[in-house]
Parts: C-alpha cells; structure tokens; sequence
C-alpha cells in the first residue's frame, strides 16, 4: 500500500530532485566563482597600479576598472540567481508562462515601492558607464536632504546601488546612489594645494617671495615629496590686501589625492622657514582648504 508512493518518491528524488539539488550547487559555487575571479581582478589592478603610480593613488583608469569589476560581478550574480529560480520552477512543474501576468501584476506594485531603487541603481549605472568617480578616489558628496553638509571620504566600493566612503576619521558612510546630488572628485588627473600666507603689511615681500621659492625647491629636493607633487610649488603673489595684513598665496600641483600630505608638509616648512628668517605672521594664519580639479 505504501510501497507504490515510496517508489514514487524516490524516483522523483533521483530525477527532478537530484536535478534541483544539481542547480542549487551549480549556482551557489558559479557566484563562489564569480565574487572569487572579481577579487583576482580588483588585487591585479591594485598590483599593477602601485606599480605604475609608485604606490601613489591608482591611475584613472585603474579606478574605472576596479569600480567596472564590482558592478560585473555583482550584476553576473544576480543574473545567475534568477536563471537558477527560473530553472528550478520549471523542474518543479510551475508553468512559468502562466506566471506572467502575475509577475506583471506584482512587477507594478513593487515598481510602485520600489521607485528609490530604481533611481539608485541608475545613477550607479551612469556613475560607472561616464567614470565620475572609481575605487580610490578622494571625493565630496552632496547628498540629497542633509541641508547643504557635504560628505568627504575615499571610496571603498561601488556598486550600482550605493557608493561606500571612508571619512578622514575612520567611519565608512554608505550612501545610495541615487541620493547624491552633486559629486567633487578631489583626485581626479590632479590636484592642488593652496596655502595663503599671511604678512604684515610692512613686511618686504620681495624677501618673502625669495624664502617661499627657497621653500618650494627644497621641497622638491625631497624624493618622498617630489614623488606626490607635479611641479615645484609656485608663489603666486599677494592674493588680498586687508587694514593690517596682505596674503601672499602658495600653490603646489600634486598627484591626486595627495594634496592634504603636501598641504600640511608645505605650511610647517613655510612656517619654519619664516621663523627662521625673522619673518612674523600675523597671529591668525588663514589656510584655504585643498582642492582637486577635474
């Protein structure tokens, strides 16, 4: 009496059954597989650029590649996904054709809750597809509804959802895609630091001018320093006047990303060298935060 649906059952494990299982495995070890190959590729470029840049900030295109990877990945997974759900609702005689309305039915209402996704993984679409910012790159969000605050960080992952920063302090900001209204890359091609320096108005800027330039060729006499700077750092003359003080400005091109560690190096020096010289600033130095150019 029992033996009959015994059988059954055991028929069906040996075909369908073990078919599923098989489908299972098969998709669970190609995203192994994939999130393991996507992490060869990221080391490789990481390699491969620290070779090339010196173990600066990795090259542009190093950046645009790691962030390409990521996104590959993640997208080859979800497709593996969906073809292994697919494939077992057909071994499991779920007629995937009569599924269609209701999947168009249920497709609707989840576009409906689900607009912010959406936006999300479109903008992190174009985020890769125009190479607006990659792995690495020193950048600056604006991010829809915090009231103006801007958000300063490296970048840790992209992926088409949401883009994960590293602040100066340690803290890892994640923030979806679609909620970032304005980006400033800080790091990319290049970047700049810019330095005022304040004098009395009864200094001799000639001299000034001359311990600056002195400054900047020492500076590029140093190989951990040259290494992240362009060109010699440029003394571009007073830049405002005020009742008791004039600003002479001081700007250095540097690798990108590197214009903080040149920044804070090239205001201890001037400051050294100053002193040194009998040169008094006035009390109050004014320091114009660095900036990246695109």
């Amino acid at each position: 009496m029992f033996v009959r649906p015994l059988t059954e059952v055991w028929d069906w494990l040996r075909g369908t059954g073990l078919e599923i299982v098989l489908l299972v495995l098969g998709a669970v070890l190609v995203t192994r597989f994939a999130h393991w190959f996507g992490d060869r590729i990221g080391r490789r470029i990481e390699a491969r650029a620290e070779r090339d840049a010196g173990h600066l900030v990795s090259s542009e295109a190093a950046k645009h590649r790691h962030a390409l990877t990521q996104v590959l990945t993640w997208t080859a997974i979800v497709v593996v996904y969906a073809v292994a759900v697919a494939l077992v609702l057909n071994r499991l005689g779920v007629p995937l054709t009569q599924l269609a309305a209701p999947a168009a039915i249920l497709g609707a209402a989840l576009g409906f809750g689900s607009q912010q996704i959406v936006r999300d993984v479109l903008a992190g679409f174009f985020v890769v597809a125009e190479r607006q910012y990659g792995v690495g790159d020193v950048v600056r969000f604006e991010v829809n509804g915090t009231a103006g605050k801007a958000v300063t960080g490296t970048v840790m992952d992209v992926t088409l959802r949401v883009t994960e920063l590293r602040t100066a302090d340690g803290e890892v900001v994640i923030t979806p895609n679609g909620q970032i209204v304005q980006v400033v890359n800080l790091s990319r091609d290049w970047a700049r630091s810019v330095i005022d320096v304040p004098l009395p108005t009864t200094v001799d800027l000639s001299r000034v001018q001359e311990v600056l330039d002195d400054v900047g060729k020492k500076i590029m006499a140093d190989d951990r320093l040259a290494a992240m700077l362009l060109d010699t750092p440029t003394v571009m003359g007073v830049e405002s006047m005020e009742v008791d003080q004039i600003n002479l400005r001081v700007v250095a091109r540097t690798q990108p990303g590197r214009q903080f560690d040149v920044g804070r190096e090239l205001r201890a020096r001037v400051a050294d060298a100053l002193r040194r010289e009998g040169i008094r600033s006035t009390p109050a130095v004014d320091v114009e935060a660095p900036s990246g150019h695109s």
